[in-house]
């Protein structure tokens, strides 16, 4: 393998062929080998291995083969770190770009929000498919042509000085951050799942492998990971849905499987909806939010009260000599309290929108088949909700897909390959190995729905399967039951589920051995790592490359830009992990906010660049800044946690501009940066003769330069 790298470094255009057959070779052996590691666990399985050692196994076994590939992918010359050389064939190309694409929150994420969001979970599916469009049509093509390493590189030499590549910088960093810290607590999530250790300390493990990869061998130890992670990822996200689709249907193709198993759905929603239990449950948390509506109007004194009583409940008991065990739980209650009326009114609040929640059908969740909330032909009321509900929608897809056509660490995939037209074909196969975890996500979705609403629901909490335990021990507010009606029984609203562990939890749902949820763990925890190793390259590069020899010290050796590029790696690596052990949102928000601010940062500067010869530094420079700003003050303004961030308290409504979520505040800074660059470009001088020659023939290549 070790000399397959070297090939890909050396050869010239005579040996594509050549380095291409000898990759199919490797990787051909790569699946056969991983196919086999799988199987001899299964039967170690079978024959007693703990489950415990089956996660370190799986664990310890992926990491260290990524780690192989960085090590054997080592170097110091700055076209392989930075490109891999320019030489990497459109179809691996293709697969390492799904790979780098198909992070935690499409591996993860996706299928958890189609389970909770029904139709409009496909926002994601279509902005995020979409946006691989925009990227053939407008940029990657072009961006390929220039031929520069990075987007900052591509916006100074367009723009024509360090102005545009220093807020370049800024932003991608900015975004690349964002998108890492989601991949970072996915990582976590699921080392913790695979070998039992703390959330934090899984967090610190994962981060090993992102950096072996990325540390060593930069975009070339990068690619040939990837294309090894998306082997993983793909076959551990196909075989439970595959296992799903034949168990439910006797249908071997979940997206066929998908229609029948929705219909069945459908008509189980409006069962569970009248359930004289349900009912009785959601009437529970009806009465509990009415409760925490009260305490709210006096915050003081309802605490005080709550002290008083739970202080008297402990006297009581140890007068009465009651059980250890029960003083000690109510010692633990009145502990539990709330520290201070502030701190009472912001848990109260909490748990009174949890209770509200809860208190709707179907715990919350809107039928799965309905199109958008509310009716377009009810009430006043009903037709607000419509109308909000297709608005968001519609601003999510466009924000998806903007977002898409402008992250950095996807872009520069396409200044890896050897020519633009491998460049066109990289988009292609990237599509298509995208598509196929995509055209599943909705199919896995409803067959989980199914699983839960059929078997989970009505089922005796002391028959619970085992995997409900196992994910409460991970985080409960991803995995809790409590029997509210006390009759002994499941009902939905008890439940609560989180989106994350959907995908993770699949191969328990559907009662498949420990080792195949091992092996989706794997390949989850494949596409975290892959796409953390792009972003944090993208951070670095862009201070080593663009900030440091572009605009500091133009005279510093490959060795040493190289070599500040990995230890700035490894110090964002850090703070990345760190930022992602808090917890600070859930993975779909960090990825979602990452888009809106690609799409408000860098699409209309690059689009423009390319299609506009006219376009000018100032206006750039102007256009970038003002659609980041609206676009981050948007989200700091209407997001909860951003909002108790910056101390933002006055209603959100005031904040909200017709309705749109926070993760779509890129529907704003879009036009915004988009129109900022025009007008400034209008009245500032044209960009120099050579620049606007430059653009002209990279949109039309036989155009003579003068």
């Amino acid at each position: 393998m070790a000399g397959m790298f070297e090939t890909g470094a050396a050869g010239g255009g005579g040996s594509n062929k050549a380095f291409k057959s000898q990759l199919n070779k490797v990787y051909a052996w790569y699946t056969g080998g991983f196919a086999a590691f799988v199987i001899v666990l299964a039967v170690l399985e079978q024959m007693g291995l703990p489950r415990e050692w089956i996660g370190f196994i799986f664990l310890l076994a992926t990491i260290g083969l990524y780690a192989g590939i960085g090590i054997m992918s080592r170097t110091t010359d700055a076209a392989e770190y930075y490109v891999a050389g320019r030489r990497v064939p459109a179809i691996y190309n293709g697969m390492a770009t799904g790979a780098d694409w198909m992070s935690a929150a499409s591996f993860i994420g996706m299928a958890g929000t189609l389970y909770l969001q029904g139709y409009s979970g496909l926002a994601f599916i279509m902005g995020w498919t979409g946006g691989y469009c925009l990227v053939a049509l407008f940029l990657a093509p072009y961006l390929r042509k220039f031929g520069q390493f990075t987007i900052p590189d591509f916006l100074g030499e367009r723009y024509g000085g360090n102005a545009a590549r220093f807020v370049g910088i800024l932003i991608a960093i900015l975004v690349s951050f964002v998108y890492v810290v989601a991949q970072i607590y996915g990582v976590g999530l699921i080392t913790a799942r695979l070998t039992g250790v703390a959330f934090e300390l899984g967090v610190f493990l994962g981060l090993g492998g992102i950096l072996v990869c990325s540390f060593l061998g930069g975009m070339r130890a990068v690619t040939w990971t990837q294309v090894a992670q998306y082997i993983v990822l793909i076959v551990a996200y196909m075989i439970p849905v595959v296992w799903l689709s034949v168990k439910q249907t006797s249908n071997p193709v979940p997206q066929v499987a998908y229609g029948y198993q929705l219909e069945k759905v459908t008509a189980k929603e409006k069962v569970l909806m009248a359930d004289p239990k349900e009912v009785e449950v959601r009437e529970v948390f009806k009465a509990r939010a009415a409760a925490l509506g009260e305490k709210l109007k006096d915050p003081a004194a309802a605490l005080a009260a709550d002290k008083a009583a739970a202080e008297k409940k402990i006297a009581d008991l140890k007068a009465a000599n009651a059980p250890a065990a029960d003083v000690a739980a109510a010692e633990k209650a009145l502990a539990a309290l709330p520290k201070d009326p502030e701190a009472a009114k912001k848990a109260w609040t909490a748990a009174k929108a949890a209770a509200e929640a809860k208190a709707r059908p179907l715990n919350g969740m809107a039928p799965h088949a309905q199109a958008f909330s509310g009716d377009p032909n009810g009430d006043e009321k009903a037709q607000a909700a419509y109308d909000n509900s297709r608005r968001n929608f519609l601003a999510l897809i466009f924000c998806l897909m903007v977002g898409t056509a402008a992250l950095p660490h996807i872009l520069m995939r396409y200044y890896t390959v050897p020519s633009v037209k491998e460049a066109r074909q990289s988009v292609t196969w990237s599509l298509f190995f995208i598509f196929l975890l995509y055209f599943t996500a909705p199919a896995l979705a409803v067959l989980v729905k199914y699983e839960v609403f059929h078997v989970l629901v009505g089922t005796p909490f002391d028959q619970l399967p085992a995997w409900v335990a196992s994910w409460n021990k991970v985080d409960p507010s991803l995995m809790s039951v409590t029997d509210i009606n006390k009759d002994g029984l499941l009902q939905l609203n008890e439940m609560t589920i989180g989106g994350d562990i959907i995908v993770l939890a699949t191969p328990e749902i559907g009662g498949l051995p420990y080792v195949i949820s091992g092996l989706v763990a794997a390949g989850g925890l494949a596409a975290a790592l892959s796409t953390a190793d792009g972003l944090l390259l993208t951070i670095a590069n862009a201070l080593s490359h663009d900030l440091y020899y572009k605009m500091i010290d133009p005279n510093a050796s490959t060795a040493r830009r190289v070599t500040i590029s990995k230890v700035l790696l490894l110090v964002v690596a850090l703070m990345a992990a760190y930022v992602a052990s808090l917890k600070v949102a859930d993975i779909l928000f960090l990825v979602s906010a990452a888009f809106s601010l690609a799409a408000a940062g860098f699409f209309p500067a690059l689009v423009l660049g390319i299609f506009w010869k006219r376009a000018t530094g100032p206006g750039a420079v102007l256009g970038m800044i003002a659609g980041v700003s609206v676009t981050f003050y948007y989200m700091a303004t209407t997001q909860p946690w951003m909002r108790g961030l910056f101390g933002v308290t006055g209603p959100v409504a005031d904040y909200t501009w017709w309705g749109i979520a926070p993760i779509s505040a890129g529907v704003f800074g879009v036009p915004i940066g988009m129109a900022v660059i025009i007008l400034v470009s209008l009245v500032t001088p044209a960009p120099s003769k050579k620049i606007q020659e430059l653009v002209e023939h990279v949109r039309y290549p036989n155009l003579k330069m003068s």
